[in-house]
C-alpha cells in the first residue's frame, strides 16, 4: 500500500541508554540533517557502535536557518512541498497541530523532537568536518575529522554518507556572454525579501526555489521577470481543499504509467501548461519531470506582477536580454538553477557523481566498495525522508547480519535494470538522475529486505 496508509503511531520514547553490541561492525555517520539522524536513530538502536559528524552546531541540515555548517539552502518563507504525513517518519508523526504544508522552523523543531524522542543526542559530534574518507589495506574505512580538538583519524568497517545534495551550487554552464553591471546570486543564498526589496530581479530556473523566490519578489522587488528555458507543468498543493499528495494513492507496486497519469491529471487540474502567461510550452508530458509545485505562481503571472521570459541569450550591462530578443532591467540576478552532487571527503579517483550521475543498487550500495552505503541520495516524487529511514533500517539489517544480499551479479545486474528505468522515465538531465517512484521505491526496497532476511535465516 501507499506510504501513508502504512504510517504508524508515535513509537515509545527510549529513556535509558542503548547498550553498543561489541561484537558488530563499527560505524560513521556523515551528516546530521534529515537522512543522517534517521541512519543515527537506526543504528543506536539496533546496538551498533558509532559516530554521527555534523558540520554545524545543529541538526537537520538545510532545513536550519542559517545553519553555522554553511551548507543550508533555506528561506525566511521555505515550506515543505509534501504534506506532513508524508513527509514524516514512520514511527514518529508530525504534530497534529501543524498546518497541511509545515513551515521549516516547524520541520527544524520536529526533527529535534526526533532525536530527543529517541534518546541518540549524545552520538553527535557537532562542529566537527569529516576531511578525508579512504579505505584501508584491510577493507575498512579511514576518517579524517577535524573539529574543536584538532584533526584526527578514525576507522571504521562501515561508513554512511548524508552529506545531502543541496548544498553544491550548480550555476549556468557554460557562462552566459555579456557583461553585467548588477548582483549575481544563487538561490543557495537567497534567505529573505531585503535582498529584493525595490530591485529589478530576474529569477532564472523552473523549480519550486525559483518560483517561490519569483512570487516573494513580485511583493517587495521594483520589477520582477521570471526566465525559464524549459517549462515545467506546475501542479497546486491541493486538490478538492486536501493536499494533493493524499487521498486515494496506488500501492507501491502499480506500473509507474498510474503514478504519471496522476500526475498529468493535477497538471491539468492546476491550470495546464504555463504558455498562456508567456512561458515556453513544455517538451514534455506531465510525469516526465521532477513535479515542481506552487499555490501562487499563476495568480501573480495573470496579475502582471511577475513577467514570463523564455531563456536568456546574454547579459547587457543594467539588463537581460532573451532568446526572443526581448529586454528585461536587472540590478540583481537569482540563479536557481540546481546543485552539484559531491563529495569532498571522497577522493574523485574513487567515486565522482560526474553530470550528478551515480548508479547505485536501491540508491544507496557501491557494489564496487563494500562498507560504503550512501542515504538520502535520491530525488523522489515526495519527501526524502521516509525513503533514508528505509535505508538506514535495511543498512543496520546488513550490519547485524540479520539481512544477506543476494550474489555481487545480481546485485550489479539490478542496479543497472532500476538505473535505466528511473533515467528513462524522466527526461534527461542532471536533474533526473536520482529521480524515484517513492512509494514504489518503498515497496521494492521491503521486498528485498524480506528476501535478505529469508537468506539469513536460511
Amino acid at each position: 500500500m501507499a506510504y501513508l496508509v502504512k504510517q504508524s503511531h508515535r513509537a515509545p520514547a527510549v529513556t535509558e541508554p542503548v547498550p553498543v553490541d561489541d561484537s558488530l561492525p563499527r560505524a560513521c555517520v556523515i551528516g546530521a540533517g534529515s537522512s543522517g539522524i534517521a541512519a543515527a536513530k537506526q543504528l543506536y538502536l539496533a546496538g551498533i557502535g558509532f559516530d554521527c559528524f555534523e558540520m554545524g552546531s545543529d541538526i537537520g541540515g538545510t532545513w536550519v536557518l542559517d545553519n553555522s555548517n554553511g551548507q543550508s539552502a533555506c528561506y525566511d518563507t521555505l515550506e515543505i512541498n509534501t504534506s506532513c504525513p508524508r513527509m514524516a517518519y514512520s514511527d514518529f508523526p508530525m504534530p497534529e497541530d501543524y498546518p497541511a504544508y509545515a513551515r521549516h522552523d516547524q520541520v527544524h523543531a520536529y526533527f529535534q523532537h526526533y532525536v530527543d524522542h529517541f534518546g541518540f543526542r549524545h552520538t553527535i559530534t557537532f562542529d566537527t568536518t569529516v576531511e578525508d574518507v579512504s579505505r584501508t589495506a584491510d577493507g575498512r574505512w579511514d576518517v579524517r575529522i577535524s573539529g574543536p580538538d584538532g584533526t584526527e583519524t578514525r576507522t571504521y568497517d562501515a561508513v554512511l554518507v548524508a552529506n545531502g545534495h543541496h548544498w553544491d551550487p550548480r550555476w549556468p554552464e557554460p557562462a552566459y556572454p555579456g557583461d553585467f553591471a548588477g548582483e549575481q546570486i544563487h538561490a543557495h543564498d537567497y534567505r529573505s525579501r531585503a535582498q529584493l526589496e525595490g530591485r529589478d530581479v530576474v529569477v532564472v530556473g523552473a523549480g519550486n526555489s525559483a518560483m517561490d523566490i519569483a512570487v516573494e519578489a513580485s511583493f517587495h522587488a521594483r520589477t520582477t521577470t521570471w526566465s525559464v528555458r524549459r517549462t515545467e507543468w506546475v501542479l497546486g498543493k491541493f486538490f478538492l481543499g486536501k493536499p494533493s499528495d493524499q487521498g486515494l494513492l496506488p500501492p507501491g507496486w502499480v506500473p509507474w504509467w498510474v503514478t504519471a497519469l496522476r500526475l498529468r491529471i493535477g497538471a491539468v487540474t492546476a491550470g495546464g501548461s504555463m504558455a498562456e502567461y508567456g512561458l515556453p510550452t513544455p517538451s514534455h508530458k506531465p510525469g516526465q519531470s521532477h513535479p515542481v509545485q506552487s499555490e501562487k505562481i499563476r495568480e501573480r503571472l495573470a496579475a502582471g506582477a511577475v513577467s514570463a521570459r523564455p531563456g536568456i541569450e546574454r547579459l547587457d550591462g543594467d539588463g537581460i536580454v532573451f532568446v526572443d530578443g526581448t529586454r528585461a532591467p536587472a540590478d540583481l540576478v537569482v540563479w536557481a538553477t540546481g546543485y552539484h552532487v559531491s563529495f569532498p571527503f571522497l577522493s574523485p579517483e574513487l567515486l565522482a557523481a560526474r553530470d550528478n550521475d551515480l548508479p547505485l543498487w536501491k540508491r544507496a550500495v557501491h557494489p564496487g566498495l563494500p562498507g560504503l552505503f550512501f542515504l538520502g541520495l535520491l530525488q523522489p516524487l515526495g519527501a526524502v525522508m521516509p525513503l533514508a529511514e528505509a535505508q538506514a533500517t535495511w543498512i543496520a539489517e546488513i550490519l547485524t547480519g540479520t539481512y544477506v544480499p543476494p550474489s555481487d551479479s545480481v546485485v550489479r545486474r539490478q542496479m543497472a535494470a532500476e538505473h535505466e528505468r528511473d533515467t528513462q522515465q524522466f527526461y534527461a538531465s542532471p536533474r533526473h538522475t536520482m529521480e524515484v517512484d517513492f512509494d514504489h521505491y518503498l515497496w521494492d526496497l521491503e521486498r528485498e529486505r524480506k528476501k535478505g532476511r529469508a537468506r539469513a535465516s536460511s
